[in-house]
């Protein structure tokens, strides 16, 4: 593929004319048929597979992920898309509804009522540091949005420039020669040209993951907007681990090298990191340390992400050191390339300092908190903020109900005997929680249902059929999956050229 020349947004009259010009894509785009809209979605994985090996080369020179860590990753980023592109192909995120007229409806005579989600419009998505290609610029936000018929304005991310700007160069080409309209995706760069994205009139939502401190901010600009719009951010998140009694005295030490595994997994970068675990106090010291610490030489390390992203981990992690009631079980080291930490404290201290439990150590540190009772860890949970994802480690003699209870109030996924990293893309993944893991609690960022943050839903009422869209047209043109009248009717064999 030849590269094309990509036009960057930097100032405020430059993120003027890119908003414009996504809005006018935005409305060309508006007519296309089901099939056509998801033919770009192939297109746009097609191209990604087409130029792995370079934009993985690049991704190396700009971070410090492995070859393989990258592969993965691009290699998620066109599944998903593809993904995303057979539920548009379908209709299911159309999610048409038909209710004919009933003179004997139940509560009077209904009228003929039809409802279908149509695209919100301009759509900006900030790029992630610790995912360049599966939350940046062909990553999740950008897919969502695309699969649900907006048009997309990118901001990249300083941590990985040259990769950002090369996958959109691809990406528009990639459009381009798919037919879609040219402004549909567009690249925004540097923080005049953030703030202006956030602030424009014809930006109709913003997805964002990244720092707390940062989604906060840019969660209450689109917020104090004169039209306030949706903000998707995906902020912090402290991901707990509890291990009951039985799962502990059967199985601790297969537990601790799983745990040790997990929080130092790409070098403790990932939105999932488990960075709190929550033990039986018969758990000693040396217990604790003989089995972690094997387990954590033989973890993979490497630099973090970028040295912005080293200096907040260690003043983290010791900040979290020197709370009262915390010590150091394995104190890891400052090199340039820190080796894993291991904080330890108890129950008694968390309930006297909750705040142990809610600050995040973006990077290779966890703590261990011992407790005295099972009866103890619904109310330890109860202290915690909302969380992406929480985890049980029990075995049958165990009695979860209560924690697992607690947990459902707090964390968007909760998991039994395993790991929080790792997120696959799937119609049932829920990667969203309560705030401060996310500011929007009933969305999910991963998985087929994260398209349906840029659609909202418009209903027509007694319109006439050849006034209606085609989506809800009697005749199905389109050939999709709707509900009528109660029974859902599934997705016809239509061409992938589609019927207009």
């Amino acid at each position: 593929m030849t590269a094309t020349t990509l036009t960057i947004a930097t100032t405020r009259e430059e993120l003027d004319r890119a908003a414009l010009d996504a809005h006018a894509a935005f409305l060309a785009a508006a007519g296309a048929t089901p099939s056509t809209r998801a033919g770009w979605l192939d297109a746009l994985a097609r191209a990604l597979r087409e130029n792995a090996a370079e934009l993985v080369q690049l991704g190396m020179a700009d971070t410090n992920l492995a070859e393989a860590r990258l592969q993965g990753e691009l290699k998620r980023s066109a599944f998903q898309l593809e993904l995303f592109a057979e539920e548009v192909r379908t209709g299911v995120v159309l999610d048409a509804v038909i209710d004919h007229a009933d003179p004997e409806w139940g509560m009077g005579p209904r009228p003929d009522i039809r409802r279908v989600n149509v695209p919100l419009g301009v759509v900006g998505v900030f790029g992630a540091s610790n995912f360049p290609f599966a939350f940046s610029v062909m990553g999740g936000d950008s897919a969502s949005a695309l699969a649900a018929g907006c048009a997309v304005l990118h901001k990249v991310h300083s941590g990985h420039r040259t990769l950002a700007l090369r996958t959109a160069e691809i990406a528009v080409e990639a459009l381009r020669n798919a037919g879609a309209p040219e402004g549909l995706f567009g690249v925004v760069d540097g923080r005049e040209a953030a703030e202006a994205l956030v602030d424009h009139p014809l930006v109709k939502a913003i997805g964002f993951t990244g720092s707390t401190a940062g989604g906060r901010a840019l969660f209450n600009r689109a917020s104090a907007r004169a039209e306030p719009i949706p903000f998707y951010g995906e902020l912090g998140s402290i991901n707990p681990v509890f291990v009951l009694p039985e799962a502990w005295s059967s199985r601790s030490a297969d537990i601790l090298a799983g745990y040790a595994g997990s929080f130092t997994m790409g070098m403790g970068q990932f939105c999932t990191k488990p960075g709190v675990l929550f033990v039986p106090d018969s758990a000693t010291e040396e217990q604790l340390r003989g089995a972690l610490s094997p387990a954590l030489e033989k973890a993979p390390l490497g630099k973090l992400l970028t040295p912005g992203l080293r200096d907040s981990f260690g003043q983290a992690r010791d900040g979290l050191a020197g709370i009262d009631g915390v010590t150091t079980l394995i104190p890891g080291s400052d090199d340039e390339v820190p080796s894993p930490t291991v904080l330890l404290t108890d129950a008694a201290a968390v309930k006297a300092d909750p705040e142990i439990l809610r600050q995040e150590m973006f990077g290779p540190a966890t703590v261990v908190v011992r407790y005295s009772s099972p009866e103890e860890l619904p109310g330890l949970a109860g202290l915690m903020e909302g969380q992406l994802t929480a985890t049980i480690h029990a075995d049958d003699a165990d009695q979860a109900g209560d924690l697992l209870d607690t947990l459902t109030g707090i964390a968007g996924r909760v998991l039994w005997n395993g790991w929080p990293t790792g997120v696959t893309v799937s119609y049932a993944q829920q990667h969203g929680g309560p705030y401060p893991a996310t500011t929007a609690p009933g969305t999910t960022s991963v998985g087929t249902a994260a398209v349906g943050r840029f659609t909202r839903p418009v209903a027509y009422q007694d319109v006439p059929d050849q006034a209606l869209p085609p989506a809800l047209r009697e005749a199905n043109p389109w050939g999709i999956r709707r509900r009528v009248d109660g029974r859902f009717e599934e997705a016809q064999s239509v061409s992938r050229e589609g019927a207009r």
